[in-house]
């Protein structure tokens, strides 16, 4: 897999200390240790594509002006067989590189040879990477966080896969504890009330309210009939949970296949409970030396892990507690599963749990660094410049399935990575389903299918592509060129900072930016009608955008039309 980029950094890095150690034999610089320096990418490329500082921070090094160090380098500088034509001193002593027509040339080529693979990195080793995200409570619908936490969440685990991770997709369901419970009980009070009537049945006071509820109570009623009217509250409880559960449950998946979202693993909480996971955590914390007993309870000493108080790890009535679950759950992906790197994507109202379950991960000898969470802020729904609350087709709050009645699931995964996790979210919803360049996702496949266009257009009149040689591609020498092709070679540089920053918003950020120089570039120069060298080379350099407007878009699970 070819990265043109880090080549070209590369080489510059290896040019400077070349003439570095060059100027000091010669004795232009004095003797000193070569100091540490990067190599950038200007924001304004036409003041060189590649800018080093080497010459700012080796002041204190060789007792020099900047100036003067960057001076001596670029006279001892040896460019011969580089990506580089010309290296120049800006201002007080900054080194801007400038690339040749090889480094376009092999960068379009590059596109061409890797085809559908071309921006994957290595970067990630094969490490055996989890990401768990959505896990909604599987007691009713799907809510519009989980409808961001899903879009983010997946095409975070694609960036990490084209990052070189093995990635896991996880879904963790809590069928334990408090809200299967409470649950069951408001399922038990619904389809009492159905027999005797709902002023005569009292609904638990934090219960779930949603009409789902009554749907699930009515299903069982309508196949069961009353045979649970005269059971104990718990066998009551019990026997609609057990029924009620694995629908929702399928309901999920469901609902999120329409999403184009498909895991690798559903895990069931309760099978920590059943397997004894959780008793054996208790266990070894106990072990440890990381518990102690108060007021009936077990408690974990927390504070000796970075949390602000301790933990109820048992309650005193010998349920272990939510918290407990989940460091049994996160032992089990790192100990007993093996994964290198977990990264959780949760709500922002998460965030104190998040440096809690860290340490519990230290406490239990585990590395609590191999955790990320990706903490992702609310969704505000846009609808006539006004929020919107409520469902057009329901009248209740807006939930995932809601949504995708309403506008493509293009739009959704597109808007709902458009921002930085942690930064809130406004979804316009009118701008969701307009088709025109004002619509982010339409911009960008508008740009592929405009290709696809091109290239039909083209091939009516007998001309296809050709396969270029170096020198052909050479010929790609406009401003608006090289602008397309510079881009197009940062893809897998890209993808990199996207999987280390855990933010695909760098991803449509760069697709956006892909269409519009794509655009700027085809407005400024012909395809048809140029000599034939010329017009092989457009043509390829329209088949290359093509090419990583179908990656990227790929990893973010959104169609690329031919034809808009």
């Amino acid at each position: 897999m070819s990265n043109l980029v880090k080549q070209a950094k590369l080489q510059v890095a290896q040019i400077v200390s070349a003439a570095l150690a060059k100027a000091m034999a010669d004795g232009a610089l004095p003797e000193a240790p070569l100091p540490d320096f990067a190599v950038e990418i200007p924001a304004d490329t036409a003041h060189g594509d590649f800018a080093c500082n080497a010459a700012m921070v080796g002041a204190r090094t060789f007792k020099r002006a900047p100036r003067q160090i960057a001076d001596a380098i670029v006279a001892a500088a040896d460019l011969s067989g580089t990506f580089f034509d010309r290296c120049e001193v800006a201002g007080p002593g900054f080194l801007n590189f400038f690339l040749n027509g090889s480094w376009f040339s092999q960068s379009v080529l590059a596109v061409r040879q890797e085809g559908d693979h071309y921006g994957r990195s290595d970067m990630g080793q094969g490490q055996k990477a989890m990401v768990e995200f959505v896990s909604a409570n599987p007691t009713g619908p799907m809510h519009l966080g989980n409808a961001r936490g899903g879009a983010l969440g997946d095409c975070l685990a694609s960036v990490l896969d084209w990052a070189g991770y093995q990635v896991t997709r996880e879904f963790y369901i809590n069928d334990a504890g408090n809200q299967i419970e409470k649950f069951g009980k408001s399922l038990a009070a619904r389809y009492l009330q159905i027999y005797k009537g709902e002023e005569n049945v009292e609904f638990p006071e934090d219960g779930y309210q949603g009409e789902d509820i009554k749907q699930r109570a009515r299903e069982y009623a309508d196949l069961y009939g009353d045979k649970l009217v005269d059971c104990t509250p718990e066998e009551r409880s019990h026997a609609l949970v057990d029924y009620a559960l694995p629908l929702n449950i399928q309901k999920l998946k469901d609902d999120l296949a329409k999403y184009r979202i498909h895991y690798d693993v559903w895990f069931k909480e309760s099978v920590l409970h059943q397997n004894g996971s959780v008793q054996k955590i208790v266990d070894l914390m106990k072990e440890r030396g990381l518990t102690y007993e108060k007021e009936g309870a077990i408690w974990y000493k927390a504070t000796e892990y970075g949390a602000e108080k301790d933990d109820v790890l048992v309650r005193a009535n010998g349920v272990p507690t939510y918290f407990t679950a989940d460091i049994a759950y996160h032992y089990n992906k790192f100990a007993e599963r093996g994964f290198d790197w977990v990264v959780n994507v949760w709500g922002a109202d998460h965030h104190g749990h998040v440096a809690r379950l860290k340490g519990a991960m230290d406490a239990v000898g585990l590395d609590g660094s191999k955790l990320d969470v990706v903490l992702m802020q609310m969704v505000r729904l846009m609808r006539g410049g006004e929020v919107a609350r409520m469902s057009k087709r329901t009248g209740k709050a807006i939930s995932l399935v809601d949504l995708l009645d309403e506008i493509p699931v293009d739009a959704a995964r597109f808007f709902f990575n458009q921002r930085e996790p942690n930064t809130h979210c406004e979804f316009d919803l009118d701008l969701a389903i307009k088709n025109s360049s004002e619509n982010p996702v339409y911009y960008v496949q508008y740009a592929h299918a405009r290709i696809c266009s091109i290239l039909k257009a083209l091939s009516a009149e007998g001309v296809t592509a050709e396969s270029c040689t170096p020198e052909q591609l050479a010929l790609l020498s406009t401003e608006q060129e090289r602008a397309l092709i510079r881009h197009l070679a940062g893809l897998t540089d890209c993808i990199e900072q996207s999987a280390k920053a855990l933010d695909p918003s760098k991803m449509t950020k760069y697709c956006l930016e892909t269409a519009t120089l794509f655009h700027k570039f085809y407005n400024a120069c012909r395809v048809k009608g140029e000599a034939h060298d010329l017009l092989q080379a457009r043509l390829n350099l329209c088949l290359a955008t093509k090419q990583v407007l179908a990656n990227v878009l790929r990893m973010l699970g959104i169609t690329a039309p031919e034809s808009m």
